[in-house]
């Protein structure tokens, strides 16, 4: 098969598909006569092709997928107007300290935002695919820890950690919860943030401590500082893959 076709098989697989589709599932299509690294190489080639189309063709973190380009959404609404999701200060700020913080048990949240944070506010994130339990802290009570799931990173179309929204070592969880509104489906956020909010990334108050270890998809996460923007890390392929 040549170039020209290969490229057409792939373009019409990830057109019709339901879910990213990762490059291992791809070499199905073509009974394993291109190996992962041609097979990515073509993809490359076919991101080009659609450089000046409404559509485009990315990487997230459980595959490819072509997707309509930000700047389309305005039009697309007309089609399907929806109103964004509401959500709460306070969940969207939880969800910031997880993102930039995990793993991270309630009370670390509650310690940064220092208020109480409700077991709805963590129903609401895991009901959305965002958020979820990777383990449990060896300390009194076994808390659960929390991170970000590869579904927050197709939702944002992202393919790693390491493109969340820049922030700075002495942001706040508001200000951080304000980084990441723009990316997360144009969510409408609610109320202001309290005035006593303290810096997401200062010293935790608890002494540190051995935590399992996180999925894959959390692993090039640091804890204690701030994610440069980047483009996508060649050494995740491997998870695309």
């Amino acid at each position: 098969m040549n170039t020209s076709d290969a490229k057409r098989v792939l373009e019409t697989a990830l057109i019709c598909a339901q879910a990213p589709v990762p490059v291992r599932e791809l070499q199905l299509l073509f009974d394993g006569q291109l190996t992962q690294h041609e097979l990515t190489a073509l993809l490359h080639q076919l991101v080009q092709d659609w450089t000046d189309k409404g559509v485009e063709l990315v990487a997230v973190s459980s595959g490819w997928r072509f997707q309509s380009r930000p700047e389309m959404r305005v039009f697309l609404d007309r089609l399907h107007p929806e109103k964004p999701p509401r959500y709460s200060r306070a969940v969207m700020e939880t969800l910031a300290i997880i993102a930039y913080r995990q793993p991270v048990t309630r009370g670390d949240i509650e310690d940064i935002r220092g208020v109480v944070v409700s077991s709805q506010i963590v129903k609401q994130l895991e009901e959305r695919g965002w958020i979820e339990a990777i383990g449990y802290r060896e300390s009194p009570g076994r808390p659960a820890l929390y991170g970000t799931t590869r579904q927050f990173l197709d939702d944002l179309g992202l393919s790693s950690l390491n493109q969340l929204p820049e922030v700075g070592g002495d942001a706040s969880a508001g200000e951080a919860a304000d980084a990441l509104a723009p990316v997360t489906d144009g969510a409408e956020v609610m109320a202001q943030p309290s005035p006593d909010d303290l810096p997401i990334f200062r010293a935790a108050a608890e002494p540190p401590i051995e935590t399992p270890e996180a999925p894959p998809v959390h692993s090039n996460l640091s804890a204690a500082s701030a994610l440069p923007a980047s483009s996508p890390d060649p050494a995740l392929q491997g998870d695309i893959a």
